[in-house]
């Protein structure tokens, strides 16, 4: 029996000895393919580059390159030669790569592709265990970057906690489109990783777009999908038969990082007779907590169960639970398991406490069947005269409005009611809406206090690069 991974890289080695001749990754639009044998040569020729250029167990190496399989090489092959990876974007504004290069201090910076045909004498021993795999910057920071420290431990737990659900995210035989930023925990963990745990194959897009999407389906014949609302929403926009045919060797469909409309929900399951399946986490929890396919059922609103070894519950500001006889009750989610991070760089703290809990900082409920139903992040929380006001809640009755595209609540100060809803607003090409109009159809559905007061036409929402809409962006520019 094959010895259980410690580093990360140990995935491809593995893949390499069960599938050796088995393609491993391609890239959309490009000739480059590589088998899962070629792959870990290759991976072995970039560690040994590192080890010859002085580098020691625990030195920092940034990576910044686009998604490919020259990321792929570097990644694994850093991790191999002992480094802990920090994932940047090739496309990241350079006052933002010199704060994260300034913070954490890398000793290389990769920004150039590795070759994907070296070979060089296997490299093997490397650390692994509680040494730090991933030190991955959180999206959306405003202020101090936020170096989240991911060990093999919590990555290696959470592929085989996501790999344990019935069916299983990727296996073997299936063919993936990875179309999520490979420098974010997301597309690594559920997207990279477990492609490797599996010894599947995988195709690589460096940019999504609805129709080399469809078409790349349909050239390697994709199996499986993990995506991000913003992708799901696209290819809901395709007319039902193109998109039918473009998917129709499909078997599983998930979506992470942000929540998915149910309307995008019920299009794709209309045009491909599949379900869409939500899962949740965060980048602090290597990263996935919760799945819908834990029970089965892609349930419009929820973000399924925990995955097995993820435990969960809900708790006050205080962090003390709730009782749990009291279903539907919100509350901010609060998890322990193996994938949880080792706290914040550079000395590990705001981790997990001493019994493992972390409080992730968002509030949700848990309905009569145990599926969590998430609210709102806490400090997006709007206090309107001691009264809590969820912006989610506000958003759905305004995405009622036909003539909306999309749109944010936010909390503004008031010196009478400490804080008022404001709403940020994008409506759709060629309608017209007023303030009056949106103000009149929020209070037949909401509580006064509820109901937005200033009220901002824009042509665009701040999102992060899976999707996620940016309160805080909006928060920060109301105060400027």
């Amino acid at each position: 029996m094959a010895q259980a991974p410690r580093n990360v890289s140990d995935l491809v080695a593995r893949a390499a000895e069960t599938a050796p001749d088995h393609l491993a990754f391609a890239e959309s639009g490009t000739e480059v393919s590589v088998s899962w044998s070629k792959l870990d040569k290759a991976v072995d020729a970039e560690a040994r580059r590192l080890l010859d250029a002085d580098l020691q167990p625990g030195d920092r190496v940034a990576i910044q390159l686009p998604t490919g399989v020259p990321f792929v090489v570097a990644l694994f092959g850093a991790l191999r030669a002992g480094a802990t990876v920090v994932p940047m974007s090739a496309d990241l504004p350079e006052r933002e790569r010199q704060r994260v290069v300034e913070h954490c201090t890398p000793k290389f910076v990769i920004n150039e592709p590795p070759s994907v045909d070296a070979t060089a004498d296997a490299v093997r021993g490397a650390p692994g265990g509680e040494d730090i795999a991933l030190l991955c910057y959180t999206s959306g920071t405003v202020g101090t970057p936020h170096g989240v420290m991911l060990s093999h431990r919590a990555m290696l737990a959470n592929v085989e906690q996501c790999a344990s659900l019935k069916p299983a995210p990727v296996t073997a035989t299936d063919r993936v489109l990875l179309a999520v930023p490979l420098f974010h925990a997301y597309g690594l963990g559920p997207g990279l990783f477990q492609v490797a745990a599996a010894s599947a194959s995988a195709v690589l897009m460096e940019h999504f777009s609805v129709e080399p999407a469809l078409k790349t389906c349909e050239e390697y014949r994709i199996t499986a999908i993990v995506g991000v609302p913003p992708m799901y929403q696209a290819f809901a926009s395709v007319p039902a038969e193109r998109l039918s045919a473009g998917l129709a060797t499909l078997r599983l469909l998930t979506s992470g990082a942000a929540p998915l409309e149910p309307g995008t929900l019920l299009a794709m399951r209309q045009a491909t007779g599949l379900n869409v399946y939500e899962g949740y986490g965060l980048t602090e929890t290597g990263p996935v907590l919760t799945s819908t396919l834990v029970g089965g059922i892609a349930k419009p609103g929820s973000v399924g169960r925990p995955l097995p070894g993820v435990e969960l519950r809900l708790v006050d500001s205080d962090g003390e639970p709730g009782d749990e006889d009291d279903a539907g009750d919100a509350g901010v989610v609060s998890v322990r398991g193996a994938n949880l991070f080792s706290g914040y760089w550079p000395d590990g703290a705001h981790g997990p406490d001493a019994e493992g809990w972390f409080r992730t900082g968002d509030v949700g409920y848990l309905d009569d069947e145990g599926d969590l139903h998430l609210v709102d992040r806490a400090n997006d929380l709007i206090i309107v005269n001691g009264f809590n006001v969820y912006p989610h809640e506000v958003e759905q009755v305004l995405s009622e409005l036909a003539e909306i595209a999309e749109a944010a609540a936010i909390g503004v100060p008031d010196e009478r009611t400490g804080e008022r809803v404001k709403a940020v607003i994008v409506l759709r090409d060629g309608v017209e809406l007023t303030e009056d109009q949106v103000r009149d159809h929020c209070a037949a559905r909401l509580a006064k206090f509820k109901v937005p007061g200033p009220i901002e036409f824009v042509s665009t929402l701040p999102h992060s690069v899976t999707g996620k809409l940016r309160r805080a962006s909006l928060r920060k520019a109301d105060t400027v």
